[in-house]
């Protein structure tokens, strides 16, 4: 389903099933997965990658060194930023630093993540918050600069591990285990 309102430059991909909404603009050589939604006034620019089944909420631009892997949430008006100094007088496109994130991470309302980061896996970025560095896999990131205040499950619930390092998702069940700084899923 794309709108009326859309435009869809010639060149670019969108996989089966994907509902592009009101004044979208998808620019050639985007890529956009399956099952993907984005919302009203989204802009994808050259270049960008989108996995399959990424939410993308009102009033995103998603520039030029952007990879989303699958699954991923953007909030409305979250910020992407390609080069770190930018000037209107001076053009640095070859300058564009890369931003990955990784598979079913998300990014809060009005958030903002500077280039060259990456955002792990089931990561969650905290409404507002402005990411200067990367985020580890299931880490919750709030604040301005955004700084660690938990871990966070799959289902996007905040984890509480005991003495052992073993944390139980209230939604799931699914048990999570924190060693050495990093958490880890238990099968």
């Amino acid at each position: 389903m794309i709108h009326p309102s859309s435009y869809i430059d010639p060149g670019a991909i969108i996989g089966e099933g994907t509902r592009i909404w009101h004044f979208c603009h998808i620019m050639p050589g985007s890529v956009i997965g399956k099952e993907c939604s984005l919302g009203q006034n989204v802009v994808v620019m050259p270049g960008v990658r989108l996995g399959d089944r990424v939410k993308v909420q009102n009033n995103v631009s998603i520039y030029t060194g952007v990879t989303c892997e699958d699954e991923v949430f953007l909030g409305p008006s979250m910020v992407f930023t390609n080069v770190i100094n930018p000037r209107s007088a001076i053009e640095r496109k070859d300058e564009y630093q890369k931003t990955l994130v990784r598979k079913g991470a998300t990014i809060g309302a009005n958030a903002t993540i500077l280039c060259g980061i990456e955002i792990g896996e089931y990561a969650f970025i905290g409404a507002g918050a402005v990411v200067t560095r990367d985020v580890p896999p299931y880490a919750l990131v709030i604040g301005n600069p955004a700084y660690q205040a938990g871990w966070m499950s799959r289902a996007g619930h905040k984890l509480f591990f005991d003495n052992q390092g073993l944390a139980t998702c209230p939604e799931t069940n699914q048990l999570y285990r924190l060693e050495n700084d990093k958490v880890h899923p238990i099968p």
